[in-house]
């Protein structure tokens, strides 16, 4: 009896390398608007100015966050935190209504392969020319093709890299320090590493990103139902398929839907989280219908309980909006309005106390008693404020300096103070007073802060 062969299993897979059908129609032409739409305003805003300095800016070195008329400081975090539920809000609702439509329109790695894709047809060829291409040996047309493809991904890497850095330090600023060599270590550090980023992602790894790397494909799921819409091929008309004329379904078996894929899925085996929802498979399945002359949806966006009903397309829009759209959308809502009303309803001048403790309290000219304070005074606005400030809580608690300063807009300024109260209005110890600012041209904008007195035992 002969011992058994021993089996070698490979835990990994070779990648097998893809390449996409260039394809056009409605769902093409849409993820187009997306990538002109998403890359204007990314490669567009740095650019922009207003009120004499950047319209969007992140200066982590002043601490100040530009966002048009806005300017916003590090106690304003909690912006931050509420833009980003907002969006992961928004983000569960698209989900739950339409799928992975973020993924196979908008998402940043889209776009880019897009991007990139285009490039590598317009030096390469269509789908076959490149694919004879890879086959062939290395030649002077071939060097030549590849080498241009490459530098232009390099190009566009980083020139986004550079974009990128610029709505962190003044994009001008930038420009000039690249022109002259003289970029700083972290500008420089980030340019090249988000440039080659771009690159390595929408160049080399492309589809791997959204198999393997990618978090949102394995938790989406938990998002969908059986009336999300996802795009789903129609094994009832489609099956059985073959040549046409010669099968009883629609699908004459002309492999264009895994051909379009970025993914390289076949759509006909059902959803797979490799989909990204770019409905590539849609527009060459439409157009290969309408060449046999078969109605078009064979592969649509539909769900999965029309799918099995046969339902029309009115009864698949009558149940987007159900409970889990509803509550998503109600407190998507109410978060945007809560988030407006903040901002709206916030007050750019703000105080901070802090009390000399180097002088724990003093006996003065008249026998008065003196307290020291430093005011820390913020103006969150792009206006300069003419401030007063008044401190309440005992009788005779006067400021013994002016009392009237000029704040400039979007700045922080510390100021001394010097406290003076009358030794009968007060007990020995701490006694509570409250300090006040109020800007004399918006009555309304004022900022108050407690304190505490010492008075000497």
């Amino acid at each position: 009896m002969s011992e058994p062969k021993e089996a070698v299993v490979r835990m990994y897979a070779a990648r097998e390398e893809i390449y996409p059908r260039e394809i056009k129609g409605r769902f093409a032409s849409l993820r187009w608007v997306c990538v002109w739409l998403t890359q204007l305003l990314f490669y567009g805003l740095p650019w922009l100015q207003m009120h004499g300095r950047q319209a969007v800016l992140f200066d982590l070195g002043a601490r100040k966050f530009y966002l048009f008329g806005l300017v916003l400081w590090p106690q304003d975090f909690i912006y931050l935190a509420g833009l980003l539920i907002i969006c992961a809000c928004g983000l569960f609702l698209v989900t739950a209504v339409a799928g992975r439509v973020w993924c196979g329109y908008a998402c940043p790695q889209t776009v880019y392969t897009e991007i990139f894709l285009w490039i590598e047809r317009k030096i390469e060829g269509a789908r076959s020319s490149r694919i004879r291409l890879d086959r062939q040996p290395w030649t002077f047309g071939k060097i030549a093709k590849k080498g241009a493809k490459h530098s232009a991904w390099l190009a566009v890497a980083f020139w986004t890299g550079f974009t990128f850095v610029g709505y962190f330090t003044p994009v001008h600023q930038l420009l000039r320090e690249v022109a002259g060599f003289s970029v700083g270590a972290w500008e420089g550090f980030w340019v090249v590493f988000y440039g080659f980023a771009t690159y390595g992602n929408a160049g080399w790894m492309r589809e791997q990103v959204c198999k393997y790397m990618c978090p949102y494909a394995r938790f989406q799921s938990a998002m969908f139902d059986r009336d999300t819409l996802i795009v789903s091929y129609d094994i009832k008309r489609g099956e059985p398929r073959g040549p046409a004329g010669r099968a009883g379904g629609d699908c004459i078996d002309c492999g264009m839907c895994v051909q379009v894929c970025p993914t390289g899925i076949d759509i006909r085996k059902g959803l797979q989280y490799d989909c990204i929802g770019c409905a590539a498979c849609v527009d060459a399945c439409d157009s290969v219908m309408e060449k046999v002359e078969k109605p078009a949806g064979l592969i649509r966006y539909t769900s999965e309980n029309a799918l099995a009903g046969g339902l029309p397309w009115s009864a698949v829009r009558q149940r987007i909006m159900r409970p889990r759209v509803i509550i998503y959308s109600a407190v998507l809502a109410l978060l945007a309005v809560g988030m407006v009303a903040s901002l709206a309803l916030r007050n750019p001048l703000k105080l901070d106390v802090i009390r000399d403790r180097g002088a724990m309290g003093r006996e003065v000219e008249d026998g008065m008693i003196e307290n020291v304070y430093r005011l820390q005074l913020m103006n969150t606005s792009e206006g300069a404020l003419r401030l007063h400030i008044t401190v309440d809580g005992l009788k005779s608690a006067t400021i013994a300096d002016e009392d009237v300063i000029e704040l400039a807009g979007a700045t922080t300024r510390a100021v001394p103070v010097r406290v003076r109260v009358a030794p009968e209005s007060a007990h020995k110890g701490s006694n509570k007073i409250a300090f006040t600012v109020r800007a004399l041209d918006q009555p309304r904008m004022k900022a108050t802060e407690g304190a505490v007195f010492i008075v000497p035992k």
